[in-house]
């Protein structure tokens, strides 16, 4: 078989794109739903040991906290994806496979957020944290040139794309800068993760800095 005709039958493998949104909807809001289950079981728990509500909250900070970065970077990711997806018409193989491994870091985040919450903080507590969102936007960057070099699977402007891919570069760029400050200096720790907020004056600015080229 020539390249052509390999070409040729991976574009002709395509699925229906609709059920492939709704599938990643269902494990996006699932992975969203576990990261409370920690806090459910730690109420119990309280409960069953005469704890106030006060001595629940303070011993529960550093979960409470974890939970709702957590739950604030999935949506994010979410978002993301969804705006992404918004014009895919179709998906192949590839696409499949590049975004089973995407949902595969969303629903590890739980695990990792349950991590941050309940034990004392260390480097590979840091890194299993932080790393698993930078290997997430990685998987976003990738599935962002996956869908450029395939427009056979949406209808996504060329500009769009564009404007996606940097942005996803942004993203790359300040989660492995907040995983380096975040081991590098422990006193900062997960407030590094605040780097997060640069993206959209940084985007702003490359964005600004293209059109006068």
């Amino acid at each position: 078989m020539t390249a052509k005709d390999e070409a040729d039958t991976e574009a002709g493998q395509l699925y229906s794109a609709e059920r492939a949104k709704a599938f990643i909807d269902a494990v996006v809001a699932i992975a969203m739903t576990l990261l409370i289950l920690p806090l459910m079981e730690s109420v119990g728990e309280a409960a069953s040991s005469d704890q106030s509500t006060v001595e629940w909250w303070n011993e529960n900070t550093g979960a409470l906290f974890a939970f709702v970065l957590s739950f604030a970077v999935i949506g994010n990711f979410w978002v993301s994806h969804h705006r992404q997806f918004a014009g895919v018409t179709a998906v192949t193989n590839g696409l499949i496979w590049l975004t089973m491994a995407w949902m595969l870091t969303i629903v590890w985040l739980p695990i990792a957020t349950a991590v941050v919450g309940q034990l004392e903080t260390d480097t590979l507590q840091k890194v299993l944290y932080i790393g698993s969102m930078l290997i997430t936007s990685l998987l976003m960057l990738f599935i962002q040139l996956y869908l450029t070099r395939h427009p056979q699977v949406h209808r996504i402007p060329d500009d769009r794309l564009r404007v996606g891919l940097r942005v996803d570069l942004i993203l790359v760029a300040l989660f492995a800068v907040a995983l380096i400050v975040a081991v590098a200096v422990p006193a900062v720790s997960y407030y590094a993760m605040f780097l997060l907020l640069l993206t959209s004056p940084i985007q702003r600015l490359t964005s600004r800095r293209t059109r006068d080229r």
